[in-house]
């Protein structure tokens, strides 16, 4: 299940992403969005899980969680 993760401050990286949704599951793959041209983070980012269950209880445990003094946003992509 692919999962998008919004609202995130700009200073989260890829690995705090990942090693806040692993508490949950296994995780495919992780990816921050970034600007292309100053290689900073757009505020986003997308997680994807193979198994829905972990997938479900890490939408349900980190959506609204603040995140870096950021309410982060987490639903399904």
């Amino acid at each position: 299940m692919k999962l998008l993760i919004r609202k995130l401050a700009r200073s989260t990286t890829e690995a705090e992403i990942l090693a806040m949704f692993e508490t949950h599951g296994i995780v495919q793959s992780c990816n921050l969005v970034l600007d292309q041209q100053t290689q900073k983070s757009k505020g986003f980012a997308f997680v994807e899980m193979p198994r829905p269950g972990e997938a479900k209880a890490a939408m349900k445990s980190l959506n609204g969680k603040e995140v870096a003094g950021s309410l982060i946003r987490v639903k399904k992509a």
